[in-house]
Parts: C-alpha cells; structure tokens; sequence
C-alpha cells in the first residue's frame, strides 16, 4: 500500500523517474548507515521490543503523511511538496534499518532450524497474500478517495500489528554486552571467515541491485506506457502478491534441499520476466510476468533466507541478516541510477538491460560457482 501510494503521489507530483529513483535512495540511504547498528541491536536486545518500536515508528510517519495530504500541501498543486515524502523515506529508513534485522532473526528463536526453510515460506505467505490485497485495494482507494484515505488506513493497520505482535515471546539475547563497533567488527570478521555466508550474500547484492529497481518505476509504466493509472499500478503489484503466494505454498511443502540452485534458477526467471515486462504493450502479457516476477522474487528470498539462517551461527545471526538488509538498502542505489537512466534512454530500457545483466550472471553463476549451486 505505501509504495503505491508513495511512488504514484511522487510522479504525479514531479512527472520525473529521476525524482522517483532520489525519493528511493533517501529511504535507502538511513539503511546503508545503519542496517548494521541494526543487526548487533538485534543480537543485544529483545526482538520483539524492537519490532514493535518500528511499528510505532511507522504508525507516526502516515498519520504526519495523512495530515500533509488532508490541509491540501502535499499535492500536485504544490511541486515542491515532494519533500514531505522524502523526509518520511528517510524515517522509514531509519526505522526499517533499525528494526528489519529483528524481524528476520527472530524466526529461528521460533521454531527448530530444521523448519527454518518452512517457517520463513509460510512467513513469506502470510506477508504475499497482503502484498496481493494490498496494492489492489490501495489504487482503488486513492482513486475514490484520495491519498490521505490510504495513509490512514496504514496507520490503522500498523496499529493492529503492534496489538497482535504483543503475543510473541520475549527471549534474551546471550550476546557480551562490548561496544558496539566490536560486535559489528566481530560480524564482519564472521562473514569474511565463512565463504559461503558471503557467497551468498554477495549474491543477493547482485540480485537486489539489478531486479528492485522496478517496483519503483512502476509508475511510469502504468501512467506513461500501459496508460492504466494508480488502480492499475495497483493490479500490477497486485499479480507479483499472487505469484508470492503461488510460491510461498510451493516453497514451503518442499524439503529443505537444493536451496541453492533454486536461489540462481529464480533470478534467471526474474529477469527474463522483467526483460519482457519492460518492452510489453500488452496489459496481459505485462500482467502475466508481473505473476512470473513474484514467483522468481520469493523462490530467489526464501532460498537466500533459508541458506543464511541454516549455515549461520545464532550468536551473529542479526549481524548477518543486517548485511542482508544493507542489500536492500543499497537497492535505492540500484533505482536512483536507474531513474536517471530512464529519464535518458527511457525507463523500458533502464529495467530491461538491468534484468539482461542479472540473467546472465545467473547463468555465469551456475557455470563456475558450483559450491553455490550445490547448496542444501
């Protein structure tokens, strides 16, 4: 719902990709910073505590959003009202770099490692179907009713959320209270020292870098190229949740085997949907791929996912899943320049040759890293 509301409200605004690429890499930026402190925060204190900070910490930032809209500044009327948005990206950032590490290393406190793979697809499931609903009924709703309806109803939602996360245990860390900068050194060091988790991490960067960058030109290809508006900008979204689910329920009634060629064969199968989402003319067949992309999206995440939080030790499995969340920070990197490109060679071109190069890294991966491949 926020990244339709965002992004649409952006480019009406604007009418730039560019604009759309700097509003990601503000939110991006906060996550590059801090998604470290992030992951040794995680391994010191409670998760749970800290899930709910974040959830408070976005309540706050739609209802200021809400507010924005509701006097009349943030709007197409005023071009310079895009500011509002970035300063939100920015606390977003700050707040999901802090708080996202926890939500990903508190699986594994959950339930046996043996289900980890399981957990995290049916993890991935519950947060798919919202992704189906979601944008749906976001474009829906700012159509009718504007902006400042959708953002309040985010904010009823994050409010929910904290209610039900109250339910989760709180489970202390064993973690040696040193400084800071010593656990994320200590981090660091792991990762260097353990070839497959970096592997695997490099990888995601990869990955992340070259496929994301999409979500936030949506716009452009919905107002400029599709011509099928903020509802249809929704739908669109709204097949890539559908492909998630398809994926989640497969992912999570599978063994916990051959992660690591489903994590290279997913990405082959996201960019080459990407590649022909990027030059389709087709609301259908643009439909279509965007199902393709979230079934590639999660089969690539759940595999990542799995493989990092089997082979990593739990002392520093926050640690390893902020460099995780440093990759999608580094993803508004990843959309920023592909603004700019859109703006200079056109946006179809921007996502279809970013999606080239994350298919044939894929395939060069599958070539001559066989310790990838071979993963369980």
């Amino acid at each position: 719902m926020e990244m339709v509301a965002r992004t649409y409200l952006v480019y009406e605004i604007t009418g730039s990709a560019s604009m759309l690429g700097l509003i990601s890499l503000a939110n991006s930026i906060p996550m590059i910073a801090l998604a470290l402190f992030g992951g040794a925060i995680a391994d010191r204190l409670p998760k749970k505590h800290l899930i709910q900070i974040s959830q408070v910490g976005m309540t706050l930032v739609f209802l200021s959003n809400a507010f924005a809209i509701s006097i009349g500044y943030l709007s197409p009327e005023h071009p310079g009202s895009w500011w509002v948005l970035m300063v939100s990206g920015i606390v977003m950032g700050i707040i999901m770099a802090l708080a996202m590490p926890s939500r990903q290393a508190i699986i594994p406190e959950l339930i046996e490692r043996s289900q980890i793979m399981n957990a995290i697809s049916l993890n991935t499931f519950g947060m798919s179907f919202f992704q189906l609903v979601g944008p749906a009924i976001a474009g829906y709703v700012i159509y009718g009713f504007g902006y400042a309806a959708i953002y309040y109803v985010m904010a009823a939602l994050n409010g929910a959320a904290i209610i039900f996360t109250t339910f989760l245990p709180k489970i202390t860390p064993t973690l040696r209270q040193k400084s800071m900068l010593n656990d994320i050194s200590e981090g660091f060091l792991y990762i260097v020292h353990h070839r497959t988790i970096w592997i695997i991490l490099v990888f995601f960067v990869a990955s992340v870098l070259l496929a994301m960058p999409f979500q936030m030109l949506l716009p452009i290809f919905a107002k400029d190229i599709l011509k099928v508006g903020v509802a249809g900008q929704g739908n669109l979204m709204s097949a890539s949740g559908l492909g998630a689910i398809i994926a989640s329920l497969i992912m999570a009634s599978l063994p916990s085997k051959r992660r690591g060629i489903t994590l290279l064969i997913s990405n082959v199968l996201m960019g080459a949907a990407l590649v022909i989402f990027a030059f389709s003319v087709s609301w259908l067949l643009s439909l279509s791929m965007m199902l393709m992309v979230g079934i590639a999206r999660i089969g690539n995440n759940t595999a990542g996912t799995a493989l990092l939080q089997t082979h990593t030790d739990p002392v520093f499995l926050g640690r390893v899943m902020s460099i995780m969340m440093l990759n999608f920070g580094l993803s508004g990197l990843g959309t920023f320049f592909a603004g700019v490109l859109a703006d200079r060679i056109s946006a179809q071109w921007a996502i279809g040759s970013l999606a080239m190069v994350l298919v044939g890294i894929s395939f060069l991966a599958m070539l001559f890293i066989p310790r990838l491949r071979k993963m369980d």
